[in-house]
C-alpha cells in the first residue's frame, strides 16, 4: 500500500485512498509540475498485456491511461482522474432513476461498447454494473475499471479465469466450455439497465413493467432480450443493440396501440371517400410497414452470413430499399469492407455505384441520403477517415477532401472529430491544388502559403489539441513534404533556419507528448527527419555554392 504524502516517479504525489477492489487500491494523486490530479490504480495481480491494451484505448467515456510504473509485486496504473459519482451509490441514495436519463446513459455506454468490440481483436469488458461507471457534474458517465477485460478470441475455447459480477454477470462466464464475447457485454448492460430504472437488486430480475407500469413496455423488451439466458437470442452487436435504445418507442405497446388507432380512424375516414381510398390507404400502411421490417432483415441476414458475398448484397439490398437511413451505409463501409482494416480499390468503385445510383429512379441514392443530415454526417466522417487512412491507392487524399469539406462544417459531430475533419481537409485540399494554374495561368497557391499553412496545422501540442493518431499524421504530413518539397519551399524564400526549426519542434513532440504510438512508428518518423535535415542542408549548400 502506498504511503499519503509520498511521492511516486518523482512526480505524482499520493494524496488520499478513493477505492478498494479484491486486488486493487485507486489513490487521487497529484503532479505538482503541472498541478493536474490522476488516479493511481495499484494492482497486485496485473496483467502487463492488458495494461497495454488500455494504454492505446481513446474514447470520450473511457478514463485515459496515461502512465504504467512498476513497482515491487505490484504495478501502479496512473490515469484521468474522473470527478463524479458511481451510479451505483446513486441508486443506493435516490433509488430507481428517470427513464429519460437511464435512456442517455444508456446510449453513451452503449457507444463505449461499440467502440470496445470494434478493436482487433474485440475488448470484452465482461462487469458492466452501476458502480463501474461514473457520473461527471456535466451529466456525461465514464466506464471505469478494466479489470476484468479481455481480448476476444475468435477460435479460443473458455475464458481462463471466470470473472465478472454475480447478479450482473451473463450465465456463459459460469459455464467452463464457454468463452465471453459481445453478446455477455450485452447480457450484463440489460442487467444494469434493469437496476438503473427499478432500484432493484439485480438478483429479482424481472419485467420492469411489473415492477413500474409507468416505464416504457418497450424498454422492458429491449431488456428481456438483453438478458436471454441463450446468447443467440440476445441482441447480437452493440450497433445493434443502441438502434433499438435510440427507438424503443416503435416497441412501445402505448405508440404501437396509438398506431392502430390512428390507423383505424384513417380507414374508417376513408370508407367515407370510397373504396378506391380504403385499398390505397391500406396498401400504403403496408408497404411502409414491410419496407421498415424487410430493410432490418437485410441488415440482420448481412451480419450473420457466412459469406462476404452475401454480406455484402444484403447490405446494398438495405441501401437500395431505403437510401435514407444510415444503418446499412455505415454498417457497409466498417464491417463490410474495413474488416481487414484496408478500404481497396474494388471496394471503393463498389461503394461509389452504390452512392452515384438512382434507387428510386428520380435522385441519386446519395443526394436521398444527404436529406438524413445527422446520418450523412456520421457516414461522411468514417468515409474520409477510411480514404485518408486506409485506401490502398495513392490518390487516398484527393477521395478524402470531399467527405472532410461536409463534415469540417458538421453540425452533429462532436468537436474533436469537426477540428480533426478541418486540419484534414486542409492538407487533402493543398494535395488537389499544389501545381494547378488558373485561368490566367497563374498557380492557386505558392509553395511560400503552401508553407505557412502547413506549419500553422502543426502549431501547438496536437497531441492535446486532438489525439496521438491525428497529431502523427500532421507529423508525418510536414517531414515528407519538406523531404520531397525542399528546393520548392527553398525557392519561395523559406530559410534553412525555419526548416530546421520546425524538424526539431517536431523531434521534440515525439519524445515528449506520445505515449500509446508503437515506437517503431515513431522511431520511423524520426529517421525521416533526419533525412528531412539532410535533405535540407544539402539544398542550401548546393544554393551557397551557386551565390559564390
Amino acid at each position: 500500500m502506498l504511503r499519503i504524502g509520498s511521492v511516486i516517479d518523482g512526480k505524482y504525489k499520493i494524496l488520499n485512498v478513493i477505492g478498494r477492489g479484491g486486488m486493487s487500491i485507486v489513490y487521487l494523486a497529484m503532479n505538482e509540475r503541472v498541478n493536474k490530479q490522476w488516479a493511481i490504480k495499484e494492482a497486485f495481480c496485473a496483467d502487463k498485456k492488458e495494461i497495454e491494451m488500455l494504454k492505446k484505448l481513446r474514447h470520450p467515456h473511457l478514463p485515459s491511461v496515461v502512465d504504467v510504473i512498476e513497482r515491487g509485486d505490484s504495478l501502479l496504473i496512473v490515469m484521468d482522474y474522473i470527478e463524479g459519482r458511481s451510479l451505483d451509490e446513486i441508486v443506493r441514495e435516490s433509488g430507481a432513476q428517470p427513464q429519460y436519463l437511464v435512456l442517455e446513459w444508456a446510449k453513451q455506454l452503449c457507444g463505449v461498447l461499440v467502440y470496445l468490440h470494434a478493436q482487433k481483436p474485440a475488448i470484452i469488458y465482461r462487469d458492466m454494473k452501476p458502480s463501474n461507471v461514473m457520473l461527471k457534474p456535466d451529466g456525461k458517465v465514464m466506464l471505469i475499471d478494466f479489470g476484468a477485460a479481455r481480448e476476444y478470441k475468435p477460435f479460443g475455447g473458455k475464458d481462463t479465469i471466470l470473472l465478472g459480477t454475480r447478479g450482473y454477470a451473463a450465465p456463459e462466464q459460469y459455464e467452463k466450455e464457454e468463452q465471453s464475447d459481445v453478446r455477455t457485454d450485452i447480457y450484463c448492460f440489460g442487467v444494469m439497465l434493469f437496476q438503473l430504472l427499478t432500484g432493484e437488486s439485480p438478483y429479482g430480475l424481472r419485467p420492469i413493467c411489473m415492477v413500474n407500469p409507468s416505464l416504457s413496455s418497450g424498454l422492458e423488451a429491449i431488456i428481456i432480450r438483453c438478458t436471454q439466458v441463450k446468447k443467440e437470442e440476445r441482441y447480437q452487436s452493440c450497433e445493434e443493440l443502441l438502434y433499438a435504445l435510440e427507438h424503443y418507442w416503435e416497441w412501445d405497446s402505448a405508440y404501437q396501440k396509438q398506431q392502430s388507432v390512428k390507423f383505424i380512424r384513417f380507414v374508417l375516414s376513408a370508407v367515407l371517400t370510397g373504396v378506391l381510398g380504403i385499398s390505397a390507404g391500406v396498401f400504403l400502411g403496408l408497404k411502409l410497414q414491410v419496407r421498415k421490417s424487410n430493410y432490418n432483415a437485410y441488415l440482420l441476414a448481412a451480419r450473420n452470413a457466412v459469406e462476404k458475398e452475401e454480406e455484402l448484397f444484403n447490405y446494398q439490398k438495405a441501401i437500395y430499399l431505403n437510401p435514407y437511413r444510415e444503418e446499412a451505409y455505415l454498417a457497409l463501409l466498417k464491417e463490410g469492407f474495413l474488416d481487414d482494416n484496408v478500404l481497396t480499390s474494388k471496394e471503393s468503385e463498389t461503394l461509389r455505384k452504390i452512392l452515384v445510383a438512382y434507387g428510386d429512379g428520380k435522385q441519386t441514392n446519395e443526394r436521398i441520403f444527404q436529406e438524413n443530415q445527422r446520418g450523412y454526417e456520421a457516414f461522411a466522417y468514417e468515409a474520409g477517415i477510411a480514404y485518408y487512412y486506409k485506401f490502398e491507392e495513392k490518390n487516398n487524399k484527393k477521395y478524402a477532401k470531399g467527405y472532410f469539406k461536409t463534415t469540417a462544417e458538421a453540425k452533429y459531430l462532436t468537436s474533436s472529430q469537426v477540428e480533426r475533419s478541418r486540419r484534414l481537409f486542409f492538407i487533402s485540399d493543398y494535395y488537389a491544388r499544389v501545381g494547378m494554374v488558373d485561368e490566367a495561368g497563374d498557380a492557386t497557391i505558392t509553395y511560400r502559403d503552401y508553407w505557412e499553412d502547413l506549419t500553422a496545422l502543426s502549431e501547438g501540442n496536437l497531441v492535446e489539441l486532438d489525439n496521438e493518431r491525428t497529431a502523427l499524421v500532421m507529423y508525418q504530413e510536414v517531414v515528407g513534404q519538406l523531404i520531397s518539397r525542399t528546393v520548392e519551399f527553398q525557392k519561395a524564400g523559406v530559410e534553412r533556419e525555419d526548416m530546421m526549426l520546425q524538424l526539431e519542434q517536431i523531434e521534440q513532440h515525439l519524445k515528449e507528448d506520445f505515449i500509446n504510438i508503437e515506437d517503431k512508428e515513431i522511431k520511423q518518423l524520426i529517421d525521416n527527419i533526419n533525412t528531412a535535415k539532410k535533405m535540407v542542408d544539402a539544398v542550401f549548400i548546393k544554393k551557397e555554392q551557386r551565390n559564390e
